[in-house]
């Protein structure tokens, strides 16, 4: 695949908008989301309007409401404190052409895709944490009439629920809406640490546990669609309680990674799973609320315990970790994170994340066109796809 990009460019507010410093909260500042999150959007058909004009403005006018994601992030003070310096400069936009079309791509297309980087160019001097554009977009048009939209998020400033919140009033301002129909609220101090911090709660996501060499490690797309998970199912004791496809997905592959991998039968493995608290709070948070709302909670095992009983065993323990997370492990998390500068979770863990009810999988008006696929990048996803036989 060849893809042709004309020159960045920066798109700023439509209009002018507030010049001022703020600070992100102590679930932002931790270090397991200082990175750079890239999301691939692809559009069997973009209509008869040019996608990356459309895009282009309504990011504009979307940014009059979300004018800190124009803005430059710094560390204030000693301790490493993150803020958001409303400057206005604006976010990284470029326009592109692909030699190719969404049919040799093929019928299920790998995620992620072979040759995403070129998707998502990092332009250079806009991969830093710090200083840099907290957005960027690439608009990719293909032979077909197709398109795929990259973005790139700062994870510092938003997760995945306010990328789709930003994203869903681009959308709304591109067909012709005077403003967004959920207003931004910014109110990161709800999610900081209690004075004094007070840690009631564990939190494995941060022990780091040995493990082995993690050498020849291969890449693979798995699709499941209702017959592969009604297979799955059949493996379950008619007795279990209610689990979701992603809860069922993941202790397939968590117990099958760690045959694969064969670890020695008392190896501690370790799986955290992202989990979404917006509903976990109360009071809820606000709606619009764009910050970062999300937690890592982990459980451990052995190897040999995993891979000797059942798939309904790993079962168990995905949901005891979902289930961990509430408004007072929130507030214990915020508080942990104070006490110990902010760490990152393990990086020998199976991470895993599930983004398809997060709003990505929401498509982005650009005239017309279907999303066919909407998948981030960086850990194992469980992501939506749309196959052309229509699963």
């Amino acid at each position: 695949m060849k893809v042709i990009r004309r020159a960045p460019e920066l798109i700023t507010p439509a209009k002018p908008t507030p010049r001022e410093l703020k600070y992100l909260s102590d679930i932002d500042d931790q270090k397991g989301v200082r990175i750079q999150l890239p999301v691939l959007q692809i559009y069997i058909n973009s209509g008869d309007l040019d996608p990356a004009r459309v895009l282009r403005d309504a990011i504009a006018e979307s940014l009059v409401y979300y004018y800190p994601f124009a803005g430059r992030l710094r560390e204030v003070g000693n301790d490493g404190k993150l803020a958001v310096d409303c400057t206005g400069e604006g976010v990284l936009f470029t326009e592109a052409d692909a030699d190719v079309g969404l049919d040799e791509l093929g019928d299920v297309v790998q995620i992620p895709i072979h040759g995403w980087e070129e998707l998502v160019f990092d332009v250079p001097g806009s991969v830093g944490l710090l200083g840099t554009p907290l957005l960027l977009f690439q608009v990719t048009r293909l032979k077909c009439g197709g398109c795929i939209v990259g973005t790139r998020l700062n994870h510092s400033m938003s997760d995945a629920g306010g990328l789709a919140q930003f994203l869903k009033a681009v959308s709304e301002m591109a067909r012709g809406a005077s403003a967004p129909s959920t207003l931004p609220v910014w109110q990161r101090e709800l999610l900081n640490a209690r004075d004094p911090p007070r840690v009631t709660c564990v939190h494995q996501e941060f022990e780091n546990i040995p493990i082995g060499k993690m050498e020849n490690k291969v890449l693979r797309t798995f699709f499941f669609g209702a017959v592969e998970v009604a297979a799955l199912r059949k493996l379950l004791p008619p007795n279990l309680p209610r689990c979701s496809t992603f809860e069922l997905v993941v202790a397939v592959l968590w117990r099958t990674r760690t045959l694969a991998m064969n670890h020695n039968p008392f190896e501690e493995v370790q799986m955290i799973c992202v989990v979404g608290a917006r509903p976990k709070f109360d009071p809820p948070l606000p709606k619009g609320y764009y910050g970062n709302a999300i937690a890592h909670p982990a459980v451990k095992t052995t190897a040999g315990y995993l891979t000797g009983n059942p798939i309904a065993s790993a079962l168990e323990i995905i949901q005891k970790a979902k289930n961990s997370v509430t408004g007072e492990y929130m507030k214990s998390l915020a508080d942990y994170l104070v006490l110990n500068g902010w760490p990152s979770y393990t990086g020998t863990a199976f991470l895993v994340s599930d983004v398809t009810r997060v709003g990505l999988e929401d498509r982005l008006w650009l005239g017309q066109g279907n999303l066919r696929c909407s998948s981030t990048d960086w850990v194992f996803r469980h992501v939506n796809f749309l196959r052309t036989i229509g699963e």
